[in-house]
């Protein structure tokens, strides 16, 4: 039985945290809110064997992750020093949450010193991912992100600085980090930052088998994840085209990883966390598919959730309109619905817009497969002579502090 398995639950370990089923939701900014998540941790849930389904009302708050991680969207380390409103409303935990999961981005160790003591003290979570992954430019051109990494001595300030304060709490409190590969093909950062952030203290590893360079296009390069599996003891996750159970157990059978992490492939399916409980944690492959009627349902109530969840049920809409595109992908539509769809400003107006579809018409065969962005590889965004050294001077140390900003789970 692998290392990180505890061997009498069978649960993959991360510090104290058991995950039932090695699987993980990626934070998505604008996605991954506590609506998103409640569904598709329920829907994680149904497809756990009935023996472990049985036992949901023993789990213990914190500590079991029935069917994974469902984390939350990124928090910037800076906003929450300043105690944003928003931020704080989007850190806030789901009181449903088994595990309270939540990624924080930053670019200086101090703010995310201070933030991840707020984060404790606030009682907002059990669990603590560090975002190093993000290869949007307006990130990484302030050297945070996929850039970060390159810089040894800062990424190793940042993960010691988060490690520190969570010991100071006192709490048990896991620290991971999400990944890339590297910048581009010239400048891998991966295994450096692998073994600094399992000296420091850092409880699992999660890497996209991209560089930033490539952003989301080509193929991920699981030779990479296998890697990093080869070189650390602490577990490693594997993330990147992942979109299906079975995409779940190739990744996991080609690198050896702990557990899979899945963004884009959810994106518009949150019914997939079912497939890959049920496949991870069963003896053969399980795909849900639902009709059109089924996915209609979904909608609705993730549309009650959203509501329930903003300021006003014109935001919700708002916020819902991305979600109804990914869910309606495939079907047979026409523009000028699909159009209604993208400005639907109220629930009564969803639910007429729905009502109009075809209850059981199959779910199609357009849905399957890659979902997200894509494109073409993207000439890395960096600050000035950031690849001269893998070390911060005085001056990039200040730029990078000073910048704080938003980005994505990458």
């Amino acid at each position: 039985m692998a290392e990180n398995v505890n061997q009498t639950t069978g649960a993959l370990q991360i510090g104290p945290i058991k995950l039932w089923a090695p699987v993980v939701l990626a934070p998505m900014a604008g996605v991954t809110d506590v609506p998103f998540r409640r569904l598709s941790r329920e829907f994680g849930e149904a497809g756990l064997p009935e023996s472990q389904q049985e036992k949901l009302n023993q789990a213990t708050p914190g500590i079991d992750a029935p069917a994974g991680l469902y984390v939350c969207e990124m928090i910037t380390a800076r906003a929450l020093v300043e105690k944003n409103e928003k931020t704080m409303h989007m850190a806030k935990p789901d009181p449903q949450d088994r595990v309270r999961s939540l990624q924080l981005y930053g670019t200086d160790p101090v703010n995310l010193y201070k933030a991840t003591h707020i984060l404790l003290e606030e009682d907002f979570v059990d669990h603590i991912d560090l975002n190093f992954g993000c290869p949007v430019p307006k990130v990484t051109k302030k050297g945070g992100g996929a850039a970060l990494p390159w810089k040894l001595d800062l990424f190793d300030d940042i993960v010691n600085s988060v490690v520190r304060a969570v010991t100071e709490t006192g709490k048990d409190v896991p620290v991971t980090i999400k990944m890339r590969v590297g910048i581009d093909d010239a400048h891998h950062t991966f295994r450096d930052a692998g073994r600094i952030a399992e000296d420091a203290g850092i409880a699992a590893v999660a890497l996209h088998g991209r560089t930033q360079a490539q952003y989301y296009s080509g193929h991920a390069d699981w030779d990479t994840i296998a890697q990093l599996k080869q070189d650390l003891t602490v577990p490693v996750l594997g993330n990147g085209d992942i979109f299906s159970a079975q995409d779940a157990k190739d990744v996991m059978a080609h690198t050896g990883c702990d557990a899979v992490v899945v963004g884009r492939g959810a994106q518009g399916r949150p019914w997939l966390f079912h497939d890959l409980v049920a496949t991870l944690t069963g003896e053969s492959v399980v795909e849900l598919e639902p009709n059109q009627g089924r996915v209609a349902q979904i909608i609705l109530q993730h549309a009650q959730m959203m509501i329930a969840n903003s300021r006003s049920e014109n935001e919700a809409l708002r916020n819902m309109r991305k979600h109804i595109g990914w869910y309606l992908r495939g079907f047979k539509l026409g523009g000028d619905l699909r159009m209604a769809f993208a400005r639907v400003s109220t629930y009564v107006e969803l639910e007429e817009l729905l009502l109009s579809l075809d209850p059981t018409a199959e779910y199609p065969m357009a849905a399957h497969g890659k979902r997200g962005r894509a494109g073409g590889q993207k000439k890395p965004h960096l600050p000035h002579g950031w690849l001269d050294s893998r070390y911060v001077d005085s001056e990039q140390r200040e730029m990078v502090a000073a910048n704080e900003c938003d980005g994505d789970g990458g």
